[in-house]
């Protein structure tokens, strides 16, 4: 929704299409203290001076007080392990299934239920106030910060302050750089106090500025929306509001895993093919135990390892979770992390982990083959998106297997 996602990217290593976040740097990349040494040449600072001078112009004519300004910018330097960590194109080699194992683990689920038990009275007004169980907020703060543990430490005028000047989202940056302007103005933190990601994600659960303007709550009531102290009460309150404005369902699960039937239509198997709930009923698609699937709304068939893997029906929370981080890898480890704290059990179905994940390369070459044999991928960019998953599909239909459309390293391996 504001910027290219890194929790469910960098860390997950998985889906690296359409990831978009409001407030989400790595949990490996949020804070690397953010100086390697290295110092900008005279040039470069020269030039960021310059870029200050106008910008300083534009801050102002936003509403921006000069004194405020020239405080928040009186140490801020060009920051050059910053634009390192931006420029830095990671290769995304990670199964879902390895993140779940990371993001899922049992002392990450252990903690988040030490801390509903320790903040119980804050987090049940919460609930009461925004609707969206507790579990859920702590597995949102135990993605973003592992509760806390690690918010970053860089300061967010420097870091975004060189990412615009850095130039490659300029515009993104100096929108999120007047909106931690006016924060400072409101009075809410402290020059000092405003720290986080390298990225410009901020607090317990990593608030964009921007995102902060909109959301954040001031729920403990001293006047002040304040994310970043060690009480997590405000960034919590403010995490749970989020996700109330974007349509948070009270009483509903992200998801469920279910049992597919036989010859079930892999095609269907789409989080944007969202149908009534009697739809997927009068295909046969049943609870992993048995049970009928409870009507909770429009629903989407998810297969995330294809067949082989297990399977999930997805309700409206789901798309809420991704309204915070447009990932699915995400999405389902706040579900899942969620449903773990609240006592829940692991997926019944096993994931395939002899299928390791492939490479871009590899993903090229896996359409490349496609293409060439008469199943067009409609291009060979390494990314598996609808047109690949539909050669794939057609392949599979063409070798009497399993159409799910799954692109994994057995199927390469049969392509060549």
């Amino acid at each position: 929704m504001f910027r290219t996602s890194l929790v469910a990217c960098l860390i997950a290593g998985i889906l690296a299409s359409g990831c978009t976040s409001h407030a989400t740097p790595s949990q490996q990349n949020k804070d690397t203290t953010l100086n390697s040494g290295e110092q900008p040449s005279r040039a470069e600072q020269q030039s960021f001076i310059a870029w200050r001078a106008g910008f300083r112009h534009r801050a102002l004519a936003a509403g921006i007080a000069p004194g405020v300004f020239d405080a928040a910018f009186e140490h801020v330097t060009l920051n050059q392990q910053v634009i390192k960590l931006d420029r830095r194109q990671a290769e995304f080699t990670r199964q879902l299934w390895d993140y779940l194992d990371t993001a899922v683990s049992a002392t990450r689920v252990s903690n988040g239920q030490e801390k509903r038990r320790a903040l119980a009275g804050t987090l049940a007004r919460i609930e009461q106030g925004y609707g969206v169980r507790p579990e859920v907020v702590l597995a949102v703060w135990g993605m973003e910060t592992n509760y806390g543990s690690f918010r970053g430490n860089t300061p967010t005028i420097e870091g975004l302050a060189t990412l615009a000047f850095e130039g490659r989202r300029r515009e993104f940056a100096e929108t999120q750089l007047i909106a931690a302007l006016r924060i400072l103005q409101s009075g809410d933190v402290s020059v000092q106090d405003m720290r986080g990601s390298w990225a410009g994600a901020m607090g317990h659960t990593q608030f964009m500025p921007t995102s902060y303007l909109e959301y954040a709550r001031d729920f403990d009531g001293d006047g002040k929306r304040n994310i970043w102290s060690d009480d997590p009460t405000d960034a919590l309150a403010s995490t749970a509001y989020y996700l109330s404005r974007f349509g948070w369902q009270p009483g509903a699960p992200w998801g469920l895993e279910v049992t597919l039937p036989a010859g079930f239509d892999y095609a269907q198997a789409d989080q944007n093919n969202r149908r009534p709930v009697a739809h997927w009923r009068r295909l046969g698609v049943t609870r992993a135990n048995g049970t009928p699937l409870p009507d909770h709304g429009d629903a989407a068939i998810l297969v995330p390892a294809g067949a082989q893997g297990p399977a999930f029906v997805v309700f409206n929370n789901f798309y809420v979770i991704k309204r915070y981080n447009n990932a699915t890898a995400y999405a389902m480890a706040v579900g899942h992390l969620a449903d773990k704290i609240a006592g829940g059990s692991d997926f019944n179905r096993a994931w395939p982990r002899h299928e390791r994940a492939l490479s871009r390369a590899e993903k090229q070459e896996l359409q490349q083959r496609l293409t060439e044999q008469g199943f067009d991928t409609k291009g060979a960019d390494g990314v598996i998106g609808p047109n690949t998953m539909t050669a794939i599909r057609a392949w599979q239909q063409a070798h009497g297997l399993t159409a799910d459309g799954y692109a994994s390293a057995s199927l390469l391996n049969r392509l060549r």
